[in-house]
């Protein structure tokens, strides 16, 4: 089901978003109307918001309209809000200001997931720290791994450095336990979940796709699959029973949610 600022979408809206893909979003898994992390995913939107359309945009009334889209679902499901402007212009994307709030809700998958193959492909996003609609060159990347057998992309820079997953951020397990990478990547929510709620880390390191293979272990992260183990990179297969893999995803199931 779909919602626009709470009433049913109207068709030439949705049009618009679709021709011109002009918008930015958060998904959110709900578990028994319960949402982890939800307050970053809702400072998300604001400070998104302000990037992409430079206007504010009300928090209380995003949760509203979640909320009312949800209606009395239990279980477990996943909500998206996407932020975009049906007045805009391709031509004059500088007077799209004016942002509208899209709900969808779609059924959520049983955790946990099954252990993922990835194929490092060379892809940096465009602006990364936001998490916009522009996703052609992430499914582009899943599309070329998953023709060549694997599951899914992992990013890497021109320096064959690690970045992220197609929608996910990627966590390593090395001799001295979890290891981020560093480079310009989303801001996940589980990502920052997870960091609230284990033991620190040591600052972000710069990680090649060579230093990935010899990790551990390693593991995606996103909001509808928690904390997801990754099998192989490339030909390298990775430990996918490592303890600590086992801890961050317990870790991140205890947390709990916040009422939608």
């Amino acid at each position: 089901m779909a919602e626009l600022n709470g009433q049913p979408v109207d068709p030439d809206a949705a049009l618009t978003l679709a021709l011109t893909n002009y918008g930015h979003f958060t998904s959110m898994r709900v578990d028994d109307r319960r949402v982890r992390g939800l307050g970053l995913h809702l400072e998300r939107l604001t400070r998104d918001c302000a990037t992409v359309f430079g206007a504010d945009l009300d928090p209380e009334l995003v949760q509203h309209y979640a909320r009312q889209a949800a209606g009395e679902r239990g279980g477990a499901f996943v909500v998206r809000v996407t932020i975009f402007d049906p007045a805009i212009d391709m031509g004059h994307p500088a007077k799209a200001n004016t942002p509208n709030i899209l709900v969808t809700v779609r059924p959520a998958a049983s955790l946990p997931l099954p252990p993922l193959r990835v194929k490092t492909i060379r892809y940096e996003r465009d602006v990364p720290a936001v998490k916009h609609t522009g996703l052609f060159g992430s499914l582009h990347a899943r599309r070329a791994a998953q023709l060549d057998g694997y599951d899914d992309a992992l990013f890497t820079g021109p320096d064959d450095r690690i970045s992220e997953g197609g929608t996910w951020n990627v966590g390593f397990i090395g001799d001295q336990g979890v290891v981020w990478p560093k480079a310009d990547v989303l801001p996940g929510v589980t990502l920052a979940l997870l960091q609230q709620h284990t033991e620190p880390t040591p600052a972000p390191t710069p990680i090649t796709r060579t230093d990935a293979q010899h990790m551990h272990a390693a593991f995606a992260t996103n909001t509808s699959v928690g904390v997801r183990a990754l099998s192989a990179i490339d030909e390298t297969p990775m430990a996918t029973d490592h303890p600590l893999l086992t801890r961050l995803r317990d870790t991140y199931q205890s947390i709990p949610g916040e009422p939608l």
